[in-house]
This record gives structure tokens, C-alpha cells and sequence, in this order.
């Protein structure tokens, strides 16, 4: 999959309108939104994305965007607490993308200037003039331009004018349930992970690459490998059962903090902490750093917790440790 920082690449990629060099049609297949998670629903729009991208003979193309809108107007107005609970983190968006097959993604820096483009500047601009949009997908609840004032209608109108077709999906439900980012968010907010798993179609997971910390875990007795979670609001926090993937030719049972460790640091700064239940001998003690790994995220033991001190937090530790065990072992 291509990955685009910015509309001027892949405006130079689709030719502005024309002929590919290898004969192919010029333009895209072109789908629009946020994709926080890229749930279900969002897997069958990719689908169908894609199947109309074959029958056209263009790539299929999500245009997304970072950071989320819906980040960008609470910060505006001073209110951050408004914004939305991130699911993913950019990284994984992207892999999620690519797995379901999206050739070409798009990510817009959302900022002012995006946000006071009107509906019919982004529609020359954006899908016409840069992505030679050949036809458009949105949800069916899509709006976009300053204000929100486009619509599907207005969408529609515009395709006729400029010569793409739309096309608008409507919600889809799983055990008449529809699934939306907004319905992953609450799953993973109460704990909930096999309701999250029913929703995403697979196991909430993150991705990362080892960082260093500050070794606190070693003098507790509980190593960690260390991820960050660029994002001030994950959509799940606690202290979860979790299985490691990307150190070996297994998965690692684990035990893992995700949040803003009260008891050692009150920074606000979010980051996750693994301590694996079976750590690989081959990996000695510094042969994680630097690897790129994916944690599941199985079962949610409770919130996090700020402790009167270390020792009562070695304890702590102790316990989760114990019930992730415990935990594991009821499943075989």
C-alpha cells in the first residue's frame, strides 16, 4: 500500500487527469472518513471499495485523516475533554488499511486551512484536481466542508458535474447491533473485550516498537517492555490480560498497564507496559528494544490504580500477575 503524507504525490502518481503511463485508466476508486479502528462496517465498505476499483481499472484510495477532526475543534475551543477516546493509533489504521487490501491512502494533515475549505473547493481540490476521483464512497452519515455544510446530495450533484460516480453505505449491524468507532469506544471504555473483538472482527489490539523506560519494572522485580501510545486518550485503559505478538515464533501470555502510571508518574503522558508471563531466553535481557510488536488485548482485570507507595505497588503487581496466570490457565 502507498502511503501519502499530503495531497501532492499521489496527485502526480494519478496523472492530474491523464492517461497512465502503462495504459491504464487514470484516477482512483476513493473512499472518505476517519477509519478510528477500521471495525467491521468499515471492512465492508473497504470491500466494496474495492471490488468497485477492479471494475473500474483504478486503484482504491482512503483519504483519512490526522489528527482527528474531531480532535481538532475541542482543542480550538480550549476544550480537549470533548474530544473523542482514540482507538488506533495512526500506525495501526494504516496496517489495518493495508490488510484489507486498500492500495493507496491519503492522510491529510486536518488542521485550519482543511477546515475552512468549502464543499465545492474540497470536492475541485481534493477529489477532483488531486485524486482524479473516479467514483466516491462515503458512510451514511458522511459530511464534509467548512461548517459540515456538504452532504450526500451535494456530493451526488457533483459527481454529475464532474464526471465520478457516488455511492453511500448504509450502517451495517452485527447481532442488530450497529457497529460504529463510537460503539468500539464504549466496548473497550467498559472492559468489554470480547464485545470490542464481536465489533472490530478480530482482537483489539497496538502496535509499537520497544522503548526504553526507566528500568522501574527490573528494580520491582517485573520487567516491562515499553510502548508509547501517541494519543492523550486511548479508548481502553486498565490493566488487561494480554498476548504479545512479534518476539518469537509464538505469542507471549502477558500482563499489561495501559495509561498514565498514577503511582510513579502523574504526567499525563500515556504509555503501555508489558510484563511477559514467559520471556524468551533467546532474547536475553536487552533483545526487545527496537522491535516492533503487537499487543492483544484479552481481558480487562480492572482500572488503573494509584498506590500509596512502591511496596504496595510491587504487591499489586504481584496480584495482576497471578490473575493473568490464573486467567490463562482456565482457557488451557
Amino acid at each position: 500500500m502507498h502511503v501519502f503524507r499530503g495531497l501532492e504525490g499521489v496527485a502526480a502518481l494519478h496523472g492530474a487527469g491523464k492517461a497512465a503511463a502503462n495504459g491504464a485508466v487514470a484516477g482512483s476508486a476513493v473512499t472518505i472518513g476517519n477509519f478510528d479502528g477500521v471495525h467491521r462496517g468499515h471492512q465492508a465498505m473497504l470491500a466494496l471499495l474495492q471490488s468497485e476499483a477492479r471494475h473500474r481499472g483504478v486503484p482504491s484510495c482512503v483519504l483519512t485523516f490526522e489528527p482527528h477532526p474531531r480532535d481538532n475543534f475541542p482543542l480550538l475551543a480550549g476544550q480537549q475533554a470533548q474530544a473523542p477516546a482514540r482507538i488506533a493509533t495512526l500506525r495501526d489504521k494504516l496496517s489495518e488499511l493495508q490488510r484489507c487490501g486498500v492500495q493507496q491512502a491519503v492522510v491529510l494533515r486536518f488542521d485550519a486551512r482543511l477546515a475552512a475549505l468549502s464543499p465545492d473547493d474540497f470536492i475541485r481540490q481534493v477529489l477532483v484536481r488531486s485524486l482524479c476521483a473516479r467514483y466516491v464512497l462515503v458512510g451514511d452519515d458522511f459530511r464534509f466542508g467548512a461548517r459540515r455544510a456538504g452532504d450526500y446530495a451535494m456530493l451526488d450533484a457533483a459527481g454529475d458535474a464532474h464526471g465520478f460516480d457516488v455511492a453511500r453505505m448504509l450502517s451495517y449491524e452485527v447481532h442488530g447491533l450497529r457497529v460504529s468507532s463510537s460503539a468500539v469506544r464504549e466496548a473497550l471504555a467498559a472492559g468489554d473485550m470480547p464485545r470490542a473483538t464481536a465489533l472490530l472482527g478480530r482482537p483489539y489490539a497496538i502496535s509499537g516498537h520497544v522503548v526504553h523506560g526507566r528500568k522501574l519494572g527490573r528494580t520491582l522485580g517485573f520487567r516491562t517492555l515499553n510502548l508509547r501510545f501517541d494519543h492523550a486518550k486511548p479508548a481502553a485503559m486498565g490493566i488487561f490480560v494480554v498476548e504479545v505478538h512479534g518476539l518469537g515464533d509464538r505469542p507471549l501470555p502477558g500482563v499489561a498497564s495501559l495509561g498514565v502510571r498514577p503511582t510513579v508518574e502523574d504526567a499525563g503522558r500515556v504509555l503501555m507496559e508489558v510484563h511477559c508471563l514467559d520471556w524468551p531466553a533467546s532474547l536475553a535481557t536487552e533483545g526487545a528494544y527496537g522491535k516492533l510488536v503487537s499487543v492483544r488485548l484479552l481481558h480487562k482485570l480492572h482500572d488503573e490504580r494509584k498506590y500509596p507507595s512502591l511496596e504496595v505497588l510491587q504487591a499489586a503487581i504481584a496480584q495482576d500477575t497471578a490473575d493473568a496466570q490464573a486467567w490463562f490457565a482456565q482457557r488451557g
